[in-house]
């Protein structure tokens, strides 16, 4: 559905280049996850979608269309396949939640009866039919994002694009917004892009992931493999911040390592067994136990110390979880 090839951007008198040397492809009907930290480039990425931004080299290509060489009519019918959803919901104040989510239709020049079929449809999806005649004014931040997601649907997009839609939003309203998004993506069948520095917003809703960082991709792959085994220090440290753990351990003495439970194995008593057995102790510095989409995981990470920490390394591994060793310090 979506190709870049080998795609940079640098903004007139900007200097560093903002994307450079970006190739990727996002498959039909998946959820694609795009992360990195502020000036990552995750923006210019998903700008060069809807052709808002062209690129400066290579080549970006969405469900068959060159963006590039479209001209003012093949972009207004390309926006129309592609919706978006806004950080800061970019909703009309002076408008009604009716009135917002039918703007792009009238726009579209969609007869007023099927403008107020589609409208009301739109509405009930998102649990927003009672509120149809209140201003944004009037809604709290997670209902303002659901006329957001409404009125990205309204011409029908084949693509929905989501910049940071629930950095703005607390910790249970960004879940109930997830939710949406998914059930869009499994009912509709819509190819979604989400833009975001979060990693648990990638862990609870992405079938894949990439990891920007300088404008470049650090990082690419099913989100079960980044997220469980990161293999770049950007992914790495994305992981670890979610966790809560320190990126060095230093505080702490013996040897740190990170655990990584999938499946059955998640529940299974094991450090009090190893501890036993090897006569290792250990400290919790950090993790989850959660859901990569609906497969249960574990991750723990650890400081161990005193008995025969090898031993318990081999035991670890011998019952099918993962060891990474994070660092030792010496102690």
């Amino acid at each position: 559905m979506i190709t870049f090839q080998d795609v940079s951007k640098t903004y007139a008198g900007g200097g560093r280049a903002a994307l450079t040397g970006v190739s990727l492809s996002v498959a039909p009907g998946e959820v694609f996850g795009v992360i990195g930290a502020s000036g990552a480039g995750k923006s210019t990425l998903i700008r060069l979608i809807n052709g808002l931004e062209k690129p400066s080299g290579g080549q970006v290509v969405v469900d068959g269309d060159d963006v590039a060489t479209l001209g003012v009519e093949g972009l207004r019918a390309l926006r129309r396949r592609v919706g978006m959803i806004f950080q800061h919901f970019n909703l009309l104040s002076s408008k009604t939640v009716a009135g917002n989510v039918a703007f792009p239709l009238r726009l579209a020049g969609v007869p007023d009866a099927e403008v107020r079929t589609r409208t009301a449809e739109l509405l009930a999806r998102v649990g927003l039919s009672d509120f149809a005649a209140k201003y944004p004014a009037q809604l709290s931040g997670g209902q303002k994002q659901r006329v957001g997601v409404a009125r990205a649907l309204a011409t029908g997009p084949k693509v929905l694009l989501c910049d940071e839609a629930t950095s703005a939003l607390d910790p249970e309203t960004t879940e109930q917004i997830l939710e949406l998004v998914s059930n869009l993506n499994r009912e509709l069948g819509l190819t979604i892009v989400l833009i975001t520095h979060e990693m648990d917003v990638v862990r609870r809703v992405c079938d894949r992931v990439a990891v920007l960082e300088g404008g470049a991709v650090v990082e690419s792959g099913p989100v079960e493999e980044v997220f469980l085994h990161p293999a770049s220090a950007t992914a790495r440290r994305f992981v670890m911040e979610a966790d809560g753990v320190p990126a060095d351990g230093a505080m702490v003495g013996g040897r740190v390592v990170r655990l990584t439970f999938r499946g059955e194995a998640t529940y299974k008593p094991i450090l009090g067994l190893v501890a036993r057995e090897t006569g290792v102790d250990y400290s919790i510095l950090g993790g989850r136990i959660h859901r990569l989409r609906e497969t249960p995981y574990g991750q723990l990470t650890l400081a161990l110390t005193g008995g025969d920490v090898e031993a318990a390394i081999k035991r670890f591994q011998a019952d099918g979880v993962r060891v990474d060793m994070v660092t030792e310090t010496g102690r």
